[in-house]
Parts: C-alpha cells; sequence; structure tokens
C-alpha cells in the first residue's frame, strides 16, 4: 500500500509540474504576441526661408477709360472708327450733322457785320458832333447821345461777335475727337442715329491701355496687418510692398509685373473692403479694360517654423500636431499657423520650437495622442518602401 502512495505522490507532482511548465511557456508565448510600435516618419523642426503670396480676385482697367459724349444734339452722319481700333490723341471718331450748325454760324457772322456797320456809322457820327461841339455849334446833350448811340452799337457788335464764336464752337462740337491715344470700345449708335449730350449711353469709350489698373480690395484686418508689419503707416506700408503678379483668367501669369500703387482712404461699410489698384505696364495690349483677374501679392519670410499641413488636424477650430517627445511618444500639441501658406506646408506662430520632432504619417489614422512610435526618417522611409515595390530581377 505504502508502495502504491508513493507512486501516487510522485504522479500527482509530476502533472503538478508539467502544469507549471506549461503555463510559463503560455506566458512567453503571449509576451511575444505583442505587436512591436509601429514606424512613423518623422521630421526634426529648423528655421527655414519661404516666400509665400497671397491671390486677391481683381478687375483690370485702362488707365483712362474716357466716355465720349456729344457736346451738341445731332444726327450722326459718319463714323470714322471701328471698335477695337487703336486711335491717337485729336483723330476723328464721329462726325455729327452740320447743316444747322454751319446756318447758325453764317447767320452770326452776318450779325457781326451788321453790328459792325452799326458801330462805324455811330463813330463817324461822332466824330462829326465833336467838331460841331468844339465850335459850340451843338450842345453837349446833343453830342452825349451819339456818343451813347456808339457805345450802344459797340455793345450790339460785342454780343454778335459772342454769338458768332458760340455757334463756331458748337460748328466744331459737330466733329468728335479722341480726347487721349486709346482703343476704342462698343459702338452701340451708328450713321443716322440721333446723338445727345443728355444722352445716357455714350457713343464710345476710348481707354488707354498702354498701362492698365488691376483693382482688388483688402479687408479691414489686410490694412491693419500691413501697417503693423510695416511699423509705420499703411501708405508707407503701400510704398514699400514688392512688385506684384497677375493671373490672367486662363490661369496664366502675365509677364510684366506691376507695383500698388494706391490704396483707398474709405472702407466700405457694406464690404468690409478699401479698394487697392496695382499699375501694369502693357506694351503689347493684352490687357484689355473690363477684363478679370487675380493679384498676386509675394510674401517672403526668412528664419521661420515650417511644418507640412499633412502633419496636422483640425478638432473644434484649432489645429494640432503630433510632437514626439524623448520616450518616442506623439503628444497632441495645438499650433497656430499663419493664414497664407503655399499650398504645402503652414509658417508656424506658436505651439512649435526648432528641433522639436513632429510625426508627418499616419495623421488622423494610425496616430493616437500618448502613442509609442518608432521614429522612422522620412527620405529612408521612402527609399525602402520603393525598394520593396520594385519588380524582383
Amino acid at each position: 500500500m505504502k508502495s502504491i502512495s508513493s507512486l501516487s505522490k510522485g504522479c500527482l507532482a509530476a502533472v503538478v509540474a508539467a502544469a507549471t511548465l506549461a503555463s510559463c511557456s503560455g506566458n512567453k508565448s503571449g509576451q511575444a504576441m505583442q505587436m512591436p510600435a509601429p514606424s512613423i516618419a518623422t521630421v526634426t523642426l529648423s528655421p527655414e526661408n519661404v516666400d509665400l503670396s497671397t491671390t486677391y480676385p481683381a478687375t483690370v482697367k485702362g488707365k483712362t477709360d474716357i466716355d465720349i459724349r456729344p457736346q451738341v444734339t445731332g444726327f450722326i452722319t459718319k463714323v470714322h472708327v471701328d471698335e477695337g481700333q487703336k486711335v491717337r490723341k485729336g483723330q476723328v471718331l464721329f462726325t455729327l450733322d452740320q447743316v444747322q450748325f454751319q446756318a447758325a454760324v453764317d447767320q452770326a457772322r452776318a450779325s457781326v457785320n451788321s453790328a459792325q456797320t452799326a458801330v462805324n456809322t455811330a463813330q463817324m457820327t461822332v466824330d462829326s458832333k465833336r467838331k460841331l461841339l468844339d465850335k459850340n455849334i451843338i450842345s453837349q446833350y446833343e453830342f452825349q447821345l451819339a456818343e451813347n448811340t456808339l457805345q450802344q452799337a459797340q455793345a450790339q457788335l460785342a454780343t454778335a461777335k459772342a454769338a458768332l464764336v458760340n455757334a463756331q464752337k458748337n460748328l466744331a462740337y459737330t466733329v468728335v475727337t479722341s480726347p487721349s491715344d486709346g482703343v476704342v470700345g462698343q459702338i452701340p449708335n451708328r450713321e443716322g442715329s440721333l446723338a445727345s449730350p443728355s444722352s445716357a449711353q455714350p457713343l464710345t469709350t476710348v481707354s488707354d491701355n498702354s498701362q492698365v489698373y488691376a483693382y482688388f480690395s483688402l479687408t479691414e484686418k489686410d490694412l491693419l496687418n500691413l501697417a503693423q508689419t510695416s511699423g509705420s503707416s499703411v501708405d508707407a506700408a503701400i510704398k514699400s510692398m514688392p512688385a506684384v503678379q497677375l493671373r490672367l483668367s486662363d490661369g496664366t501669369i502675365y509677364p510684366v509685373e506691376g507695383k500698388v500703387a494706391t490704396v483707398s482712404g474709405v472702407i466700405d461699410n457694406n464690404t468690409g473692403a478699401s479698394s487697392v489698384r496695382a499699375l501694369f505696364n502693357n506694351p503689347s495690349g493684352v490687357l484689355r479694360s473690363g477684363s478679370t483677374g487675380q493679384v498676386i501679392i509675394p510674401n517672403h519670410k526668412e528664419a521661420v517654423i515650417l511644418i507640412p499641413q499633412k502633419a496636422t488636424f483640425e478638432l473644434q477650430d484649432r489645429r494640432f500636431a503630433y510632437v514626439v517627445n524623448d520616450s518616442n511618444k506623439v503628444v497632441s500639441t495645438p499650433v497656430t499657423v499663419e493664414s497664407t501658406d503655399d499650398g504645402q506646408k503652414f509658417v508656424v506662430l506658436s505651439g512649435l520650437k526648432a528641433g522639436d520632432r513632429i510625426a508627418v504619417e499616419g495623421i488622423g489614422t494610425k496616430l493616437q495622442d500618448g502613442m509609442t512610435i518608432n521614429p522612422v526618417d522620412p527620405a529612408a522611409q521612402a527609399a525602402a518602401q520603393a525598394a520593396a515595390q520594385a519588380p524582383a530581377k
């Protein structure tokens, strides 16, 4: 019986030992099944230089857009130019019916001749009366009457001459000329149409396109930022602004740079913006009054912290980035970035500094606040991925 009992105890010990060994083996297997830290590309921040730009919708207008209106009322007898034609200052654009105005000139000239004859006659009378007065043949009263008649005739002559000048001027107004060099706009009225100074629609518009203005708007905040950045007035900031570019409606960049010339002194209460104009030379005549585009204002910054836009995420109107600490844990950190960017990177105003490491991948998908990662160099990771995807030879 003792031998059987001893045998039972030995078997029991063997079973316990086997169970203990199995348990230890299971723990080691569980430890081996833990997932390794994910490899995430990170970059260390350092000051950089960057060229940013801000675009504003713009409307192009000629340096001068002059509405051509007649000075007198009359029917158009000839249109001397065509739409889009380049004209010089003083070139004839329209001719109005001259018959009635020529008749008025002829009538006024006849009135001048008649008045001149009356003056001559009155002058002869005065000269004759003066001789008689000197000989005491007539009284002073009679001589004064003759002088009064002469003065009246002279006044009538002056009136007639003024009427002649006015008639001649009206006749000259029937020939409508260009007040400046430029390009002819739309011509809504042709031969036979009645032209009048009171007409709502002008005969045409002559645009001086040798130089053009690109009009755009800056908000009150933009103007304040300009003044604060330059440390002086808005006018001084405008003068110190760099050359600007114009993106045309087809997306191309106009080859000639322009300069911001003026900013309106009034902020529109409806839009909260102030009108600004940039001056562009237009030697080729490509830019036409009424066309549209975008004014591009460059903004060069030196020694600033830049982060890829893909390395940030937004939460409740705030922007965050994942900073990697010394323990390789990612920490969600709020950052403030500048409103202008190049479409790929943000300029950091606060929240990050030179020397910080940030994660640049897995944002919004893999990473969570407090996660431990295995930081890798983006270039080395890209090379490894390219090598893995390359076909085997």
